[in-house]
């Protein structure tokens, strides 16, 4: 790539670890490779719990089928809660696998339109020229280097922060559409499954948002808001001067 950098030395133990602690700047400040798996292991422990209590539920509805022998008594007391229980942990299992999947599909939307923002963002965003590196061994060549590793990082990280509630909301959508057709629901069923998952997967990008900020990553609209906002000041600042001169 244009802005790869060719290093002669290695870095220093400081600049490893900033290069290892980057993924600070992606959701929740954890990459796909620990966010995955937590939502996965949510999505299917609740799953799971839900799955057991509405099997349970199901098992026991026929339990007004009251046995007429003492035989059938003996038997329904004996089997009743093995029955229920072994009920329950099949729609748990059952259950907690399909939350799993559709959690998974939208992790994989969410993740697949982030890159395709940030590649948008690279590919239209000018690159700035590079230059060739000074002399081999010399003081300004290891200045230079360290200089474009700092900005190349800059760069990565400026991409990393149009991955905000947007891509969420947009994943939300496109796994609520996804499960309308998977189960042939009509055209209003359709839409309203839809604006719930657009909804939700609003409220969630705004709370993976918050979580971030919390932990330091820097977002791009609440960067161009207070940019906005600095602008705004400085030219009330300039007009209150000029009016008071």
């Amino acid at each position: 790539m244009a802005d790869d950098v060719a290093v002669d030395n290695p870095l220093t133990p400081a600049e490893r670890a900033q290069l290892q602690n980057d993924w600070y700047q992606q959701r929740l400040s954890l990459p796909i490779a620990l966010r995955l798996p937590l939502y996965l292991s949510i999505s299917s422990l609740t799953g799971f719990g839900l799955g057991i209590i509405h099997g349970t539920r199901e098992t026991g509805k026929n339990a007004h089928r009251l046995p007429t022998t003492q035989a059938g008594w003996y038997l329904y007391h004996k089997s009743k809660n093995y029955v229920s229980l072994l009920g329950g942990l099949k729609e748990g299992f059952r259950m907690g696998g399909r939350l799993a999947l559709w959690t998974g599909l939208f992790a994989g939307m969410e993740q697949g339109i982030d890159r395709f923002r940030s590649v948008a963002y690279r590919t239209f965003l000018a690159q700035p020229a590079v230059e060739p590196l000074p002399p081999r061994g010399s003081p300004a060549r290891e200045v230079e280097r360290r200089r474009r590793i700092t900005e190349r990082r800059e760069r990565e990280a400026e991409r990393e922060r149009s991955n905000d509630f947007l891509s969420t909301a947009f994943a939300g959508l496109g796994t609520a559409g996804a499960f309308s057709l998977v189960n042939g629901f009509p055209l209003p069923t359709f839409r309203r499954i839809a604006m719930m998952g657009l909804k939700a997967g609003f409220a969630f990008g705004l709370l993976q948002d918050a979580v971030s900020m919390a932990r330091g990553r820097r977002l791009g609209y609440v960067e161009w808001i207070r940019s906005q906002l600095g602008r705004e000041k400085i030219e009330d600042n300039l007009a209150v001067g000029s009016s008071a001169g």
